[in-house]
């Protein structure tokens, strides 16, 4: 496994990640995987206190005990479920943010927090206020760092100029290159680490069936996966090429990955393992299909 150092922080996370948030299986199940990923050298987890209202983050502090020093365990908060159990609002306050806190060290069982993230974020937020939060959880030694989960420029641009966020997490892949026309240069420019998901695209530029995907039309997706499957080979593995293909911009720091299988495991943890892409290979992937730009929040 190869290692990165994610922005300006001092936590050397793997380059490819662990996604909680796919977990499905039985309790032993799952603790069997995450143990297994810890064991064979990813040593970064994402979860949040929105998946499975918690649970996710119980099943992580239970699989993890007598493990913390191993893990660098990265949640998030800002969405708020209501009483009735019906869904959730968005809440950036100060005030809820530092409550949210309290929970997940207690689901995680832990006495801190490797990296603390906002769940989403706005124009419309009080976005001071939400800094001021982050900044004291530090102080407290609740977290250590904190970064955002989103995808509008135009909001990570203010938290560049207005916080000191270590890490973005983001949606990029080879049928979502949006980020690449600025978020991905000013976050580079920063120093700030960029964690990808949805870097298979939901399993469309691997097994899924294609259908309409952002504004590519079924015909372009299908002809992105099969370009995949060309660079791949007829031995290879479409997701890993598909993960190389957004590792290799020198902006990105891991890729997080939604895990629920052994196979699904292995497959992942092969990547690491593979040459990089060549830029013969990388620009055939890259011209296979227009790159496509944010139309909102930018």
């Amino acid at each position: 496994m190869n290692y990165r150092v994610l922005g300006k922080s001092t936590l050397k996370i793997s380059e490819i990640s662990f996604g909680g948030m796919s977990l499905t299986g039985t309790p032993v199940e799952d603790t069997r995987l995450l143990l297994e990923a810890l064991d064979r050298g990813i040593n970064f987890f994402d979860t949040a206190d929105l998946y499975g209202k918690g649970a996710n983050e119980e099943l992580l502090g239970k699989a993890f005990q007598g493990k913390r020093a191993q893990v660098i365990i990265a949640t998030k908060a800002g969405n708020q479920w209501r009483k009735d159990g019906s869904g959730w609002d968005w809440n950036p306050r100060k005030e809820y943010i530092l409550s949210c806190v309290e929970g997940s060290l207690r689901r995680l069982q832990t006495d801190y927090i490797d990296l603390y993230q906002l769940h989403g974020g706005t124009m419309d937020d009080p976005i001071d206020e939400t800094i001021s939060a982050f900044e004291l959880l530090k102080q407290q030694g609740k977290i250590r760092y904190y970064g955002i989960s989103s995808i509008r420029p135009n909001v990570i641009r203010e938290y560049i100029s207005r916080s000191n966020i270590v890490s973005v997490m983001m949606q990029y892949s080879l049928l979502d290159r949006r980020p690449e026309e600025s978020c991905l240069p000013l976050l580079k420019e920063h120093g700030i680490g960029v964690l990808v998901r949805g870097g298979v695209a939901g399993g469309l530029l691997v097994d899924k069936p294609a259908v309409p995907y952002l504004n590519y039309s079924e015909k372009e997706v299908r002809y992105a996966a099969a370009a995949l499957r060309k660079i791949a080979g007829p031995a290879g593995h479409p997701a890993r090429t598909a993960l190389q293909f957004v590792l290799q911009h020198p902006a990105v720091t891991s890729a997080v990955v939604g895990i629920r299988t052994m196979p699904q495991l292995e497959d992942a943890l092969a990547t690491a393992q593979m040459p990089p892409l060549s830029e013969m290979d990388r620009r055939y992937l890259a011209e296979s299909l227009p790159a496509n730009t944010y139309e909102l929040h930018r």
